[in-house]
């Protein structure tokens, strides 16, 4: 990809970019109980790898 980006696919980038995070610690207890142990990658919403799943932006 070239080194200047057009501002949208910039925009597009940066959002797929925060698709890829885990989901909060505090929502664990919140869903699961204080006391479970779980990864909070366990429910984030859209999991996504830059080697797995490529994007169309």
């Amino acid at each position: 990809m070239g080194k200047n980006k057009h501002p949208s696919r910039k925009k597009r980038l940066a959002k797929l970019q925060t698709q890829t995070k885990w989901a909060p610690f505090w929502t664990i207890p919140k869903i699961y109980g204080k006391g479970k142990r779980v990864h909070p990658s366990r429910h984030t919403a859209v999991k996504r790898s830059w080697r797995r799943i490529k994007t169309k932006a």
